[in-house]
């Protein structure tokens, strides 16, 4: 289908207009027939759009072709299908993460309980095994892991909260503190005093968790600190502000965890 209009304008409008509707990217791309992987990359002006695909996006998604690939196009002209307090419910689904605090709590404990010996594992490098268990799985599955609040720091991504929580843990004799030095410098290190409760993890969450710990629980803390820097959501925030989760559908290799090369849909 010819247009005016570039591959990433128009991705930037189908983006618009499915949140607009409410639907996550799995599910627009369920309805017209594509996959996950293709669907994200057709909103990051990756992938072009043909007549059939055209159709269906505009049968599920109620716009004009015409005015669609229009120059004004504007998403708040569009007919709205749900009320105003839908949409801000939606949006909190899909954007906002709410923190579940005892997950937290038994994601922490079970990867101290992996990896908590290795001398390189510090503070440092704990808090980057919280940011890319997070951030992984929500780039898998469109669903918060701990719902951890990541801010961008000189240091890197550090979860929100967190000493509060670990305080909490202290107090209740589920890990211990203990501060000592490492090739010279001072480091802070985390000890569970028990196990976490497996129960409360579901298959995929454990998965993605024991692949960040495989990947990564050896790097030293400028290692993993450094590979952070360079992940696509503390790139495209701005310093201080809260790094959004839907950020890590728009990572590419090596930091993203889909296949997004693909062979497009006939």
């Amino acid at each position: 289908m010819k247009t005016k209009q570039s591959h990433k304008e128009l991705g930037q409008r189908i983006s618009q207009l499915r949140k607009r509707k409410g639907l996550s990217q799995e599910e627009l791309a369920a309805r017209v027939q594509l996959s996950r992987p293709s669907m994200a990359q057709i909103e990051l002006g990756n992938r072009g759009i043909n007549i059939q695909e055209f159709q269906r996006f505009a049968k599920v998604l109620e716009f004009s072709l015409d005015d669609f690939v229009s120059k004004d196009f504007q998403v708040f002209d569009v007919e709205s299908l749900v009320d105003d307090q839908d949409v801000q419910q939606v949006q909190e689904r899909i954007s906002v993460p709410k923190l579940h605090v005892a997950k937290l709590k038994q994601v922490l404990l079970y990867i101290l309980e992996r990896c908590a010996g290795k001398p390189n594992v510090g503070e440092t490098v704990v808090y980057k095994l919280l940011y890319f268990s997070d951030f992984n799985y929500y780039e898998l599955y469109e669903e918060q892991l701990t719902g951890a609040h990541y801010r961008k720091l000189p240091y890197g991504p550090v979860p929100q909260k967190l000493d509060q929580i670990i305080q909490q843990m202290r107090a209740d004799g589920q890990l211990e503190r203990i501060k000592t030095t490492y090739h010279g410098f001072p480091q802070t290190r985390y000890f569970p005093l028990e196990k976490a409760d497996l129960r409360t993890f579901k298959a995929s969450e454990k998965d993605v968790i024991d692949r960040v710990i495989e990947q990564m629980s050896d790097w030293s803390a400028s290692a993993i600190s450094d590979y952070s820097h360079k992940d696509l959501p503390w790139l495209a925030t701005k310093e201080g502000e809260e790094i959004k989760y839907e950020l890590a559908f728009y990572r590419e290799a090596p930091f993203s965890v889909r296949n997004y090369d693909e062979r497009e849909e006939e």
